[in-house]
Parts: C-alpha cells; structure tokens; sequence
C-alpha cells in the first residue's frame, strides 16, 4: 500500500488526500511538532477516545543492523497518547507523559508502513493511561506501548 504524504505542499497531483487526514488535521490544532515532520508522522484519526497516525519506515528510522530502531517506536507511541490525553480534556489544561512503556515485538526495515492506534484505558482527573498498538500493513502486531499521562490543568478548571 502505497503512502501518500500528508502535507499538501508535498503531494503529487492528483495524489488524494487520505481518508479521514483533513479531520484528523483540524482536530490537531496546537498540538502538531516539528517533531512529527522529522519522523514523516501522519495523522489518519485523531480525538479524545482514539488516535491514529501511520508511519512509512525508511532508512532513517533504522538502527544500524537495518532494522526500525526503538526509539521511533516509543518516539511516535508517548506522541499519539499525549494527543489523545490533551485532547481528552478539551481545553482544560495539558497531558505531560510520565512514562512510557514500550516493546518491540517484531522487527520490520524500509518499506513497511506501520500504523499507531491509540485507545485510553483511564482518563482520570490526573492521570490518564494510554495503551498503544502498532502494527504493519497487513495488521501484524509490530509493537506495543501503554503511557501515563499528568493531567496540568488549568487554574480553575476540573
């Protein structure tokens, strides 16, 4: 499965944009990093109860035995976990990652487009926990992560 950019100024035309990409897009206000670009991250869905962003892996991403280096992973899980922890609390403050768990379960190289699917198992008044599953394009676990967030909010709010 081909990936087409996320970014409109570096789609080829009649290259479409992804399904759901635009909304997911909107729903990001604030909360995209520079940090996603230099990872080539591309947000698919995004909201308080699940987000999901995809990643074509190529050489950058490897470890020098030419495989997808763990960082990434634990880099683009504790990402897609703070989105949906800030956007849980609509507004109200910010999420803050305070730990990150995460396993490497199958190695995959260049070519492989792994996607992130982020589901809260809590969302409490100060904390949240993230579960974060990764797979490749034919739905093999790749990875998996969990993550706690801090909830900052705001003076006054909840």
């Amino acid at each position: 499965m081909d990936q087409q950019p996320s970014d409109p100024a570096t789609r080829q035309r009649g290259d479409e944009e992804p399904a759901g990409a635009a909304a997911a897009t909107a729903s990001l206000q604030g909360l995209h990093s520079p940090f996603d670009a230099l990872l080539g991250t591309e947000y698919v869905e995004a909201g308080p109860r699940r987000v999901v962003a995809r990643l074509r892996v190529d050489e950058r991403h490897h470890q020098p035995t030419g495989v997808v280096h763990g960082g990434v992973y634990a880099s683009v899980i504790e990402t897609v976990a703070s989105i949906g922890a800030w956007l849980a609390l609509d507004g109200e403050g910010a999420a803050m990652g305070i730990t990150n768990h995460t396993e490497m379960l199958h190695a995959v190289s260049a070519g492989t487009t792994l996607t992130f699917t982020a589901e809260p198992v809590r969302t409490g008044r100060t904390l949240q926990l993230w579960e974060v599953a990764v797979t490749d394009e034919h739905g093999a676990p790749v990875a998996h992560g969990t993550v706690r967030l801090f909830n900052q909010r705001r003076a006054g709010g909840g």
